[in-house]
Parts: structure tokens; sequence; C-alpha cells
């Protein structure tokens, strides 16, 4: 499968098209210079990376996402587990939880999700 990691930049920019898609281009540049102070031709050159990397395509001058947000989160997360935590999901609550609280609400939903994953 196909590696669906995004560098910082290329994730702020892939933000800006789930949020606003199916999106004119020359409106997603715009949007990029005002809420990431990027140059059109900045925009555009991320843009033709995405599109060559698979990320997006679209037709004529309107793009759109062709790999959700929970997918790119997905295969992330399993990169920093197995690269920092040897795949150990256990290992990776506990260094995330150490110095932290749940509320009463986030525990029932990790309840909830370890639950479902164990069935």
């Amino acid at each position: 499968m196909e590696t669906r990691k995004l560098h910082e930049g290329e994730y702020r920019f892939m933000d800006l098209i789930w949020r606003m898609e199916p999106v004119n281009s020359t409106v997603l540049a715009k949007a990029a210079l005002a809420e990431l102070g990027w140059k059109k031709s900045t925009s555009y050159t991320v843009l033709r990376k995405l599109k060559d990397r698979g990320f997006v395509g679209g037709e004529g001058a309107v793009v759109q996402s062709l790999i959700s947000r929970s997918q790119v989160q997905q295969e992330e997360s399993r990169e920093i587990v197995e690269k920092s935590f040897g795949g150990s999901l256990p290992a990776f609550v506990t260094a995330f939880l150490k110095d932290r609280k749940l509320s009463k609400e986030e525990a029932q939903e990790l309840r909830r999700m370890i639950e479902e994953a164990s069935e």
C-alpha cells in the first residue's frame, strides 16, 4: 500500500481541502493565502505534488480529496506506534497518559473502544 504520510505543510493544506471540498483551485489558493500565508504559486506547487501522490484529484479546476483525514491519521498513528513503541499499543497509551488525567467521559469512551476492538 502506498504511504499516506503528509508533511506538516501538506497536512495543513489538506485540512483546507477537507474542510472546503469540492473546491475551486483559485478559491483554495486564496484560502491558503489567508490561513497559511502561502503565495498562489506555493499552493499550486503543493497541489500538484498532492495530486501526483494520489491525495487529491478532480475535474477541471475543482479539487477533491481522494483520501480521507481519518485514513491519513490512522496510517500516521500506526507508524508512530510502530516506530517509537515497537508496535506496542499499551506502551504508547502508557506514555501518552503518564502525566495526564482523563475525564470520566474520556475514560468511558476509551473503555467502549477497547471493548469494540476486542470483540
